[in-house]
């Protein structure tokens, strides 16, 4: 019976949803006229690493002073120009480090190194130490400015919370005037932590209460960082807090407006793009996104986004398998396989459906950057199913098509071209797919490229020497001698023909034969020692150039009622040709 759709079938679960509250409910925001929807990134935001802090902190055994280290190494390599190094105060290790780099003079002129603090005078002192003599530093200071914590952590009202906040920038300036050198030039950033969670009128006058401290203006900048602390809404209420913020937070011209979100939701990168649409000037994160929970927003992600857009990410990830190692080498943490752009397998095509569109996107680009005089830049990226250019970061394209059970001809074809060079024609790639799914059908897993080349070899090129494979086949071609016409539309031809029966016995075919074409005249060769071959299609292509060429060729023939391919290599174009039909044969008798 046919229906006009289907009813929701749908039950309720037994999950205690009930305990739970939409966000906002619990904070509301209201921003009808707001502006970042119609927005658009048209530039890389400043960039601050918190590797060496959250991201250091969430292990669960913490970088030691020689991963720190080159960890910071890459960091600067990279190009991240603002490093927030760690907590001084709440360790000798962070201290110690952060001495360790003005004692190695390991900091460049352009690179701001960022300290944590909280709003207390003995912790303020002890940051302020380990700064000085480094060319450019930022003291961060926070206190949680929620209502959950000023009600059940700090027993705090909002005046509380305000002055905490007050007194701490007024001891971070003291101390920056009193107790650093005049070698140094030193920042302050400010962060009202849970901000997500915390009213926006509150968040705004606490702001600016630490602002009336520092007095940003020319010459004088004041970082405002503003965190999703704990990701605990859509991607667009924290788009519509940033907003807010920036709308109304006086000497917005002096005030670098920061982000520093989370992944609670699994959105925290969406939640970065969409603040920098909504007025973020500076993105606070980690590389593949460490951090604690689920992490801060992973900023190689981020970068890579603006790159694919056509917009200079301001940071160098041309080589992302040596991040990737020095990453996980310092932190002992694994980027996962899906990881976007940076995973093994992001840039891999199992999928037939898939394997096929890649592949012809590669040829549709090859042509259009040849017809541009080889210049690759001057043509767009647009190839189905690859975001970016694999070697745009250091990729090969040797592992853009792997072969597996769900695979097709395309993968087939691609991993042939790209690695043997053979061009087979559309019908022949699909006569190997059906070959090479029935071996993953037996055996399971993933076919290599040398796999791939073990099986067609083992299929059509029967007398090639191959790894692991032995010789079989009925006839083989020992010799041929074109007469005349090679180039004609007559040909003479002389070849020998050698026949393998039972046991070791063999016997050789000299057979002279004629007809209006090479092709033609072999295929009488074989009737006259009793096979008989009708041709349908030919191919045939160069496989290098120069004295040592080769060719292969690609014939479909019929043989005793069965419709078949063969191949050939060899140095003549003629002699492959005749080779392939040879495997055809051959193939017919299997």
């Amino acid at each position: 019976m046919l229906t006009s759709g289907f009813a929701n079938r749908q039950k309720n679960s037994n999950m205690p949803y009930g305990k739970y509250r939409p966000f906002l409910e619990t904070n509301e925001i209201l921003l009808p006229d707001r502006k970042w929807p119609n927005n658009r990134i048209t530039k890389a935001p400043r960039w601050l690493s918190t590797d060496l802090r959250d991201g250091n902190q969430a292990l669960v055994n913490p970088m030691n002073p020689a991963q720190k280290r080159a960890m910071f190494d890459l960091l600067v390599k990279m190009g991240v120009k603002e490093i927030e190094v760690g907590f001084p105060a709440a360790s000798a290790a962070d201290f110690d480090f952060c001495r360790s780099l003005i004692a190695d003079d390991a900091v460049p002129e352009d690179v701001t190194i960022s300290v944590l603090t909280q709003a207390r005078p003995e912790i303020i002192e002890r940051t302020v130490q380990a700064i000085d003599g480094l060319p450019r530093a930022t003291v961060h200071l926070y206190n949680a400015t929620a209502p959950i914590f000023r009600r059940v952590v700090f027993h705090n009202d909002k005046e509380a919370t305000k002055q905490l906040a007050v007194a701490g920038a007024h001891e971070v300036l003291g101390g920056l005037e009193k107790k650093i050198s005049d070698d140094t030039i030193a920042g302050f950033e400010y962060s009202p932590e849970i901000f997500m969670d915390t009213e926006l009128d509150f968040a705004l006058e606490i702001c600016e209460s630490v602002m009336d401290v520092w007095q940003p203006g020319p010459d004088r900048e004041m970082v405002i960082n503003l965190p999703t602390t704990v990701e605990r809404a859509t991607p667009n209420v924290y788009a519509d807090q940033m907003e807010y913020m920036s709308r109304n937070l006086s000497r917005r011209d002096f005030i670098a407006l920061s982000t520093h979100t989370h992944n609670d939701r699994g959105t925290g990168i969406a939640s970065t793009e969409l603040a920098m649409l909504a007025g973020a000037d500076r993105v606070e994160g980690c590389l593949f996104g460490q951090g604690e929970r689920t992490g801060n927003v992973d900023l190689v992600t981020v970068a890579l986004n603006l790159f694919s857009q056509g917009i200079d990410p301001q940071l160098d990830i041309s080589d992302i398998d040596q991040i990737v190692d020095i990453y996980e080498e310092c932190t002992s943490m694994a980027v996962p396989e899906r990881t976007p752009y940076s995973g093994s397998l992001v840039y891999t095509a199992f999928s037939g459906s898939h394997q096929d569109a890649i592949k012809k996107g590669f040829a549709d680009r090859d042509e259009r950057v040849a017809a541009a005089g080889g210049d690759q830049s001057a043509v767009l990226w647009d190839v189905p199913y690859l975001p970016l250019d694999p070697k745009d970061v250091g990729r090969n394209y040797e592992a853009v098509v792997r072969v597996n059970s769900q695979s097709g001809k395309g993968g087939v074809a691609y991993l042939m071209s790209s690695t043997r060079h053979l061009d087979l024609p559309r019908r022949m790639q699909l006569e190997l797919a059906k070959l090479v799914q029935l071996h993953t059908d037996r055996y399971g897993g993933e076919i290599t490229a040398d796999r791939l080349w073990q099986i067609f070899v083992d299929e059509y090129l029967p007398y090639k020497e191959a790894k692991g494979l032995s010789p079989w086949g009925k006839y083989r071609l020992i010799s041929s001698t074109l007469v005349s016409g090679e180039e004609g539309s007559h040909s003479e031809l002389s070849t020998v023909i050698r026949e393998y029966g039972e046991g070791d016995s063999q016997f050789d075919h000299v057979v002279s034969s004629e007809g209006n074409g090479p092709i033609d005249a072999f295929v009488g060769a074989l009737a006259t020692a009793g096979v008989h071959v009708k041709v349908l299609d030919y191919a045939e292509h160069a496989l290098s150039s120069g004295h040592d060429a080769t060719a292969a060729a690609y014939i479909e023939c019929e043989v005793n009622g069965q419709t078949l391919w063969g191949c050939g290599i060899d140095p003549s174009t003629v002699r492959a040709g005749f080779k392939a039909i040879v495997s055809a044969v051959n193939r017919s008798l299997r």
